[in-house]
């Protein structure tokens, strides 16, 4: 039954951080200091706008941008996120980032490749020269997948052809692991695992569902398993946090950029007794080797970072350093 009772607004909220969070520990915050503090500042007399700020005040230390509370207070949206400003978001505004990525393309030209061109996955942009392929995954989600085999399936034709090959995960919001892992199956030399995901269920430190496995492995009529790039920044959320932990088991793989994110698990999504509506983490991944890389991100080969010199020069540096490695390797082959 919808209440808009403060204090048990309040309690809904912090025990259901406190029985599916999973990062208090590493993201240094103790949930139970929150509590005595903010708890004392709620009363049957707390406004709405009141009671929402004491939330957000008590969830930001979190630093976790999948951590939100949305409300609708008089008519106005009100909306909160826990995230922080990435090194790439402070660099370059929306706009900046629509031309540094024309500037990917007109490097990309300049180096003999087409211009990337769209293809029946609405997510995918595709190009090649005559011995390099470039592929930009825009996002991981909202394609069917009879789509995304077809869009596949036409790139893989050319893998005969192709010396090496660029992924571009660069501002990717996420998606589905799925679709990550269907995309890197057309990369993949033989069945490795990808990672692995456990689920929190309860307060206690060790309160998980059983660890589960995901594999990558080959798919299609033929995989291109020669010199791979990918190219990385810290505004790689999720699941494309999720196809850079994947795709780096390949041992063709180097990933040249920044480190991605830190946030893997996908969203709980709840709401509170007054209707208002909040996410939280509630999944840890971890490597084959069961390494989590959560709060800190999965970590570049070769750390290269695109700057606004970058919209000046007209020259995007990490294309023509991912080209300069496959030219390499392709030499040495």
């Amino acid at each position: 039954m919808a209440t808009r009772d403060p204090e048990k607004n309040f309690e809904a909220l912090w025990e259901t951080f406190h029985n599916r969070y999973p990062f208090f520990a590493l993201r240094n915050v103790d949930w139970k200091a929150q509590y005595d503090l903010y708890k004392p500042q709620v009363t049957s007399a707390t406004s709405d706008d009141e009671l929402f700020d004491i939330l957000c005040r008590m969830l930001d230390p979190l630093n976790d941008g999948h951590v939100e509370l949305e409300a609708r207070i008089g008519g106005r949206k009100r909306y909160f996120t826990a995230e922080k400003p990435t090194r790439f978001n402070r660099e370059f505004t929306e706009r900046e980032i629509r031309q540094l990525f024309k500037t990917t393309g007109k490097t990309l030209v300049a180096n003999g490749l087409e211009r990337p061109a769209r293809t029946q996955a609405w997510m995918l942009r595709y190009a090649r020269s005559r011995a390099f392929g470039y592929m930009r995954i825009l996002e991981l989600e909202g394609i069917k997948k009879h789509k995304l085999t077809a869009a596949l399936d036409r790139i893989a034709r050319d893998f005969r052809d192709l010396r090496g090959f660029i992924i571009d995960i660069r501002d990717n919001p996420g998606g589905d692991d799925s679709t990550a892992i269907a995309i890197i199956n057309r990369f993949c030399d033989r069945k490795r695992v990808a990672f692995h995901r456990r689920t929190k269920i309860g307060p206690a430190d060790d309160a998980f569902k059983p660890l589960r496995t995901w594999h990558i492995e080959p798919e299609g009529e033929i995989q291109f398993t020669g010199p791979i790039v990918v190219l990385t920044c810290e505004s790689v959320f999720s699941g494309g946090e999720a196809f850079a932990l994947a795709i780096r088991q390949l041992p063709y793989v180097t990933i040249l950029g920044d480190h991605t994110n830190g946030i893997f698990s996908y969203q709980l999504e709840k709401k509170l007794p007054n209707g208002w509506e909040y996410c939280l983490s509630y999944q840890e991944y971890l490597s084959p080797d069961m390494v989590s890389y959560e709060g800190k991100g999965v970590p570049a080969d070769i750390e290269l970072f695109n700057t606004k010199a970058d919209l000046e020069s007209g020259v995007d540096p990490l294309i023509i350093r991912a080209l300069e490695l496959l030219n390499s390797r392709a030499s040495d082959a």
